[in-house]
């Protein structure tokens, strides 16, 4: 394996460690939810799902994904395969 191969899948390990968490930072957040960071911490702070501490703000993902579940708008019957 050459050396750009095994950066890449290191940083391909990188990334799937980062959308396994179970708190993310918002610049993290960001990007598994694509959403800009003045409406993630709109909703999450709704949803009671930020931790701050030393400086930190973290998202809980798992708080933060119930309530987004909030928001899912049905399949209409005839939609469905």
């Amino acid at each position: 394996m050459s050396e750009e191969q095994r950066y890449a899948t290191a940083q391909a390990k990188e990334k799937a460690e980062m959308y396994r968490r179970k708190f993310l930072r918002f610049q993290d957040a960001e990007l598994v939810y694509s959403i800009r960071r003045r409406k993630l911490m709109e909703l999450a702070e709704r949803a009671g799902a930020v931790y701050r501490f030393d400086g930190y703000v973290l998202l809980d993902r798992e708080i933060f994904e119930a309530y987004l579940e909030n928001f899912r708008v049905p399949a209409e019957e005839g939609d469905r395969a």
